[in-house]
């Protein structure tokens, strides 16, 4: 119940509240748009229930701003007669004028009292209780004619209809709030799905790819800039994937191939020395020669598995920094005789102090010399080359003159078992071509990559090492 003085001033306004829903536990693994329709709905419910909430306090402050309003035009009806009748006819005439009015506002209760606190007019028990309906009060004062004091009046007025519009008009915004989540939740949900149908499409395009596939790209009809680079990365995975299985896959029949020729000759030798009875010098000279054999296929072997040590990211065991121009002569003074016997001589220019793994390094260089004497022109001279760079990097390289090698077989010498020319590999010195991939491996353990260039008859092949 609201009260107010004669002046008009109004009371209290009406307050409304919402809930905030707590979401669960977010389990392992959610769907997209029903969490988006989730979170969506309640906020419009939050948004909505607010807004809404304040309608419906600005609407009851106007419906209570209206009372006031009637009160006072009825209360100011009811001085005016009071006043009249007083100076007519005294108590007796403003009784007979309020029981009047009673009749013809029964939706209003006047209760009227003297100076002293008795009561001089009650309307009769109206169609509401005063005490428990919505009601809407005010009190008044009325002068006396005869200058006494003034008789105090209150005027109550049934609030019940205005109370039921407010009720309903609640019920209708509390729908209103929570058809308009539910709708922002179905929209949401049907637009994500809608909006995710490209990520069905890649995924479908993901399972169709296997192994006989590896050339399987995935695209979109319409690029979505968000998905772009997720498409971009995985393409360039797969073909990165689509290279190593190419490569694995010939790495394979390379091991076999090569393989397969000492097999044979060992199973040639054995048979043809099983053929008929030898003697004892016959029969060495068929170890022997299994012998040769069994340490090429040890060789494969081993140079095998350090390469795929390399490939697994072993890095270079590092020591004191050194002068690679005294590894580099070591290494020469080691193949002093295949040189001699080619008729090859050998420079050394530029030196370089850098921490690096000398057994490695050793291996490295000692690959690339024995791969330039194989191919360098007879009565020659090679060089190795050791500069510094700027970076603080060495670059190293074994020169030799010869034939050219082809710009499109360039990018693939230190590719495994990978030969230029077949008619170049030497019948009576063979080598089973991974010498140049493990000095590219070796390279990459000292955080570097090999080099290799060939023009105007001169070929130049090594390695850069970083710091």
């Amino acid at each position: 119940m609201n009260t107010t003085t004669i002046d008009g001033t109004a009371g209290a306004s009406a307050n409304a509240a919402s809930a905030d829903p707590r979401s669960g536990p977010t389990p392992c693994t959610y769907s997209i748009g029903k969490r988006l329709s989730l979170l969506l709905a309640v906020q419009t419910i939050i948004g909505l229930g607010v807004l809404l909430a304040v309608i419906y306090a600005a609407t009851w402050m106007l419906f209570e701003s209206r009372q006031q309003e009637e009160l006072r035009g009825y209360s100011n009806v009811l001085i005016e007669v009071l006043k009249d009748a007083d100076a007519d006819g005294g108590e007796a005439a403003m009784v007979q004028k309020l029981q009047w009015l009673s009749e013809r506002r029964p939706g209003n209760f006047v209760q009227v009292h003297r100076a002293d606190g008795s009561e001089m007019y009650r309307d009769a028990l109206p169609t509401f209780d005063p005490g428990t309906a919505p009601t809407s009060e005010l009190r008044f004062s009325v002068p006396r004619a005869d200058g006494s004091a003034p008789l105090q009046g209150r005027l109550v007025m049934d609030c019940s209809r205005d109370a039921q519009y407010g009720q309903r008009m609640a019920l209708l915004l509390v729908a209103a709030t929570l058809a308009g989540g539910a709708f922002v939740a179905w929209a949401t949900f049907w637009r994500v799905r809608c909006s995710l149908r490209p990520l069905a499409d890649l995924a479908s395009q993901t399972r169709a790819i296997d192994v006989r596939r590896l050339d399987q790209r995935l695209a979109l009809s319409e690029p979505i800039e968000e998905l772009q680079p997720l498409i971009e990365q995985f393409n360039g995975l797969m073909q990165r994937v689509e290279r190593t299985y190419v490569q694995l896959e010939g790495f394979n029949a390379d091991v076999a191939h090569e393989l397969r020729t000492p097999l044979a000759n060992l199973i040639g030798h054995t048979e043809v020395a099983l053929s008929r009875e030898r003697s004892a010098p016959e029969l060495e000279e068929v170890l022997l020669s299994n012998l040769e054999e069994l340490q090429r296929m040890a060789g494969i072997v081993n140079d095998m598995l350090f390469l795929a040590q390399a490939d697994r990211g072993v890095k270079a065991r590092r020591g004191a920094p050194v002068s690679l121009a005294d590894l580099v002569q070591q290494v020469v003074e080691f193949h002093e005789a295949p040189m001699e016997e080619a008729g090859l001589g050998i420079d050394i220019e530029g030196d370089a102090q850098l921490a690096v793994d000398e057994p490695l390094f050793k291996r490295a260089l000692s690959n690339l010399l024995g791969n330039a004497i194989r191919y360098a022109d007879k009565d020659s001279r090679l060089c190795v080359r050791i500069q510094q760079e700027a970076d603080g990097s060495v670059r190293l390289w074994v020169e030799n003159c010869g034939p050219a090698i082809e710009p499109d077989h360039l990018p693939r010498l230190f590719d495994r078992f990978f030969r230029a020319d077949a008619s170049r590999c030497e019948l009576e010195k063979p080598h089973h071509g991974l010498g140049l991939s493990i000095v590219a491996a070796i390279a990459r353990m000292h955080d570097g990559f090999a080099v290799a260039e060939s023009d105007a008859g001169r070929t130049r092949v090594g390695f850069i090492m970083a710091v």
